[in-house]
């Protein structure tokens, strides 16, 4: 398979790279033993103190990839953002987390297609779907999974009072045929609509938009990116069969969970990080207490911190 090819080559590379530093390093090690001119000695220091770095960088992106072993991990995954109760606060709210997101999954070099968005009444947007393609995508971003909670001074309060808003991520990996999640075409309500936003002229004045409803879950999706009504409705199979299969997950879980203290390390449905804009500025993870300061980098998708330290915390937990 060339999506198992390229995890592996996701964990030799980099390990590779580091052994060439590693041996880089102990030449100019050597070289500055015997070294007598003091200009070329401090240059040389600086030099070997930037490749031990670049080092210790490498060293710690393996670090966390060790941390990935789980059966999806490795896989590209569809992200989802819903805005909660509380109609333009919220939905604002789910634009600058999905700006979060992309500023993220740019900077790891992943590619992202929104499969479907919703906008706002007024500002913001109500939901998006989209596809984040990478190795190791879904390993990283199912962190992100729960309710986000922001707290500051609202734009759109004229009186400039502090509110309070919540929106859900959900995060599922893309499956392949070798995951077999049985959908009954009778459980099945699909409806076509016109999609919205740019698009140009076909896509605008055709019906080729798909929402598909799972009736016994109630799971919806629905996608309007391309242009072709089977196109568009073979994307929304293929996320449906995603969230099907993490929909069984998490009922399993949720029989495992009944074992576990209130405060034990597995919990659903409550929200996961709070971003503090006012009266002071900090984004805390409920689930590993991870705290940080600049709340602007995070939300400009410094969120490798929280990913880090939700990992290692549950590098045991996960079957």
């Amino acid at each position: 398979m060339i999506s198992e090819a390229n995890a592996l080559r996701g964990i030799i590379d980099p390990f590779d790279a580091m052994l060439a530093r590693l041996d880089d390093c102990e030449v100019m090690v050597e070289l500055l033993e015997i070294e007598e001119d003091e200009a070329e000695i401090e240059a040389g220091d600086k030099e070997l103190s930037t490749q031990l770095a670049t080092v210790q960088k490498l060293f710690e992106e393996m670090e966390l990839k060790s941390l990935l072993g789980n059966r999806f991990d490795a896989n590209s995954c569809y992200l989802t953002i819903n805005a909660g109760a509380g109609g333009t606060e919220s939905c604002d709210w789910a634009s600058m987390l999905y700006r979060q997101y992309v500023r993220f999954v740019e900077r790891q070099g992943f590619k992202h297609q929104v499969l479907d968005m919703q906008d706002g009444e007024e500002a913001g947007i109500k939901s998006v779907s989209m596809l984040v393609e990478g190795p190791y995508a879904y390993g990283l971003l199912k962190a992100e999974r729960g309710v986000h909670r922001l707290v500051r001074i609202s734009p759109f309060d004229s009186a400039g009072r502090r509110h309070t808003s919540f929106t859900a991520v959900d995060v599922v990996a893309e499956i392949d045929q070798t995951v077999n999640v049985e959908i009954i075409d009778s459980d099945l309500r699909v409806d076509t609509y016109r999609a919205s936003g740019a698009g140009g002229q076909h896509v605008n004045t055709t019906d080729s938009a798909v929402r598909i409803t799972h009736m016994p879950s109630g799971i919806v999706v629905q996608c309007q990116s391309e242009r072709s009504q089977h196109s568009n409705r073979d994307k929304s199979m293929k996320m449906l069969a995603a969230k099907l299969y993490e929909w069984e997950m998490d009922k399993k879980r949720k029989e495992v969970e009944k074992f576990y203290d209130p405060k034990g390390a597995i919990a659903w449905g409550s929200q996961i990080r709070s971003y503090v804009l006012q009266p002071y500025t900090m984004v805390k993870d409920h689930r590993t207490n991870a705290e940080v300061g600049n709340a602007q980098s995070v939300l400009d998708g410094e969120i490798m911190p929280f990913l880090e330290a939700y990992l290692k915390q549950n590098r045991t937990s996960e079957s």
